[in-house]
């Protein structure tokens, strides 16, 4: 395998990064886009593990498609679908390997990765002793420097983390209480519940906090969580005890220079989570995405100067994917953390505002 030294500052890298998806799903298609999109890396390779119309796809869109499972070469046979091998092929091929495979089935190819010598991406929904780091490209994107195994941590877990390390680093944070009001399932998904419930998640706290302390260890946060009839999004309500006195004006300018963090405004009509996901489709985004975080404006509110009320929605199927291609240039050391994180947002189209 490829390996690559620090990136000297002022000179042209020509060779790219050599990139396979095992999972071509919800996540593994939009981390596949947004990797080809990136002049330093490219999509050589995606797997399923059936016959679907997303390997199909694949397929139109020019990504060579192998198989996760050799048992399954014959079902992509009988139904007219071409395939270049297996993914033990495509191992071959790769420099590294982002398993966007549901949860807790990655950590099942970690073996087969490690004996190829490949470098490997897990997504949220694995333990995070799968990798070396959980990762988040805001908080510990050095961290990731060099990495073989690295993780990114769940859609609401990476939310969390955006809002929350600014105000940790910046401003000090004693204590977060926060909920997580979960969409039931993604929207393609019809096999799921609840239907006309709210079911609130019994184990307590919930395992988002704890999550955020594998990307920053010494916050003190608590959560739960309670999953509700809809596939639009999910959305946070949170309270952070700050470390000393600030204003709403204070908060909302520390925020607006992380790009990722987005601001709605309901005074401009933008009052649901439904009206949040119309706006990105207003801006083309492609598949209506939102990779940002979304912040109320006026739903930002500072109370007795150290008590942080807030509300954040959460695209669960976007907002991972810029960390994934940030991952890829830290764990191959390509670029420094400022300059990846400003070229994945221009190549995405990432950091509007909406006062």
């Amino acid at each position: 395998m490829l390996h690559y030294p620090a990136r000297p500052k002022g000179k042209v890298r020509l060779m790219k990064v050599k990139v396979g998806i095992n999972g071509y799903g919800t996540i593994g298609k939009r981390v596949a886009d947004a990797v080809a999109a990136q002049s330093d890396m490219e999509i050589v390779g995606v797997t399923k593990t059936r016959p679907s119309v997303e390997a199909i796809q694949a397929w139109e869109k020019g990504y060579p498609l192998y198989v996760a499972k050799r048992s399954s070469l014959e079902l992509f046979d009988e139904a007219g679908i071409r395939v270049e091998g297996t993914l033990e092929d495509l191992l071959q091929k790769v420099d590294i390997m982002i398993d966007c495979s549901p949860g807790k089935v990655g950590a099942t190819y970690k073996p087969l990765y490690e004996k190829e010598g490949v470098k490997a991406i897990f997504q949220g929904g694995e333990k995070a002793d799968v990798a070396e780091v959980s990762f988040n490209a805001y908080a510990n994107y050095q961290k990731a420097w060099g990495s073989s195994f690295v993780r990114v941590v769940s859609c609401n877990t990476t939310a969390l983390v955006r809002t929350l390390y600014p105000l940790h680093s910046e401003i000090g944070v004693e204590e977060v209480q926060a909920v997580m009001i979960r969409r039931a399932a993604d929207p393609w998904d019809s096999s799921k519940g609840p239907i006309n419930a709210i079911e609130p998640s019994l184990k307590l706290p919930s395992h988002h906090g704890p999550d955020v302390q594998t990307v920053i260890p010494d916050i003190n946060i608590y959560t739960t969580a309670v999953k509700v009839p809809t596939t639009i999004m999910h959305l946070h309500s949170v309270i952070v005890k700050l470390s000393k006195d600030s204003t709403d004006e204070d908060i909302l300018s520390l925020w607006e220079r992380f790009p990722r963090i987005a601001f709605a405004s309901g005074s401009l009509g933008i009052k649901s989570t439904a009206r949040v996901m119309e706006m990105a489709r207003d801006m083309l985004r492609p598949r209506g995405d939102m990779y940002e975080t979304v912040l109320w404006r006026d739903g930002v509110k500072v109370m007795g100067g150290r008590t942080l009320y807030y509300y954040q929605a959460v695209h669960q199927e976007s907002d991972v994917v810029p960390e994934n291609v940030d991952a890829i240039r830290a764990m191959f050391q390509l670029m420094e953390k400022e300059e990846s994180i400003e070229t994945t947002d221009r190549t995405l189209g990432i950091g509007w505002k909406i006062v």
